[in-house]
């Protein structure tokens, strides 16, 4: 047994080295999603957004197709939100009397002082009247697209008017249109 004892140490000694072995492999699959994560990002995170309000100093150029989306019927209301502060409302109708099925519509609305000249302007994409009882309720134009020869009410929220507007109707103007 003497024998015996004296080679187990030996084969126990051999394979000890000191040092444990390490595997790079958890390391490499984080590196790599790392990599993936800053890739999407670039690629899905990189879309540039349109400018908040188009057109500078003035009201944007109307869409090409907006000469086919009259808007008529404008009307205004206002009425005290919960903080105390007023809210504006530009209600009015919209036709789509052109050959293809809107989706999307983005408006800027312009107001002006007594001079005529823009005093706000306000961009943003114009919702439909989805029900007015008990309360009026809004969607976007991608939840009931318009299709050619469709007329639908729509309003317009605005959380503040400049104190110098002339107390006119605003202009309405279709600045870009989605459809197909």
């Amino acid at each position: 047994m003497a024998a015996d004892q004296q080679k187990a140490p030996e084969f126990f000694a051999g394979q000890s080295t000191g040092k444990e072995s390490r595997s790079y492999l958890p390391w490499i699959v984080a590196g790599a999603v790392v990599v993936l994560g800053i890739g999407l990002l670039l690629v899905f995170g990189g879309k540039k957004t349109p400018p908040v309000n188009p057109g500078g100093a003035v009201l944007a150029q109307a869409d090409p197709y907006a000469a086919s989306l009259p808007i008529t019927d404008l009307k205004m209301s206002e009425s005290s939100n919960f903080a105390g502060g007023k809210v504006t409302y530009v209600d009015g109708h919209i036709a789509n009397n052109g050959s293809k099925t809107v989706t999307d519509i983005t408006v800027q609305i312009g107001f002006h002082d007594f001079g005529n000249q823009l005093v706000q302007k306000e961009t943003m994409p114009l919702s439909l009247i989805r029900m007015r009882e008990p309360y009026v309720d809004t969607q976007p134009v991608s939840a009931a697209p318009l299709k050619p020869g469709d007329a639908q009410d729509f309003r317009l929220v605005l959380d503040h008017i400049a104190q110098d507007w002339n107390g006119q109707y605003p202009e309405v103007r279709v600045i870009q249109v989605a459809g197909k």
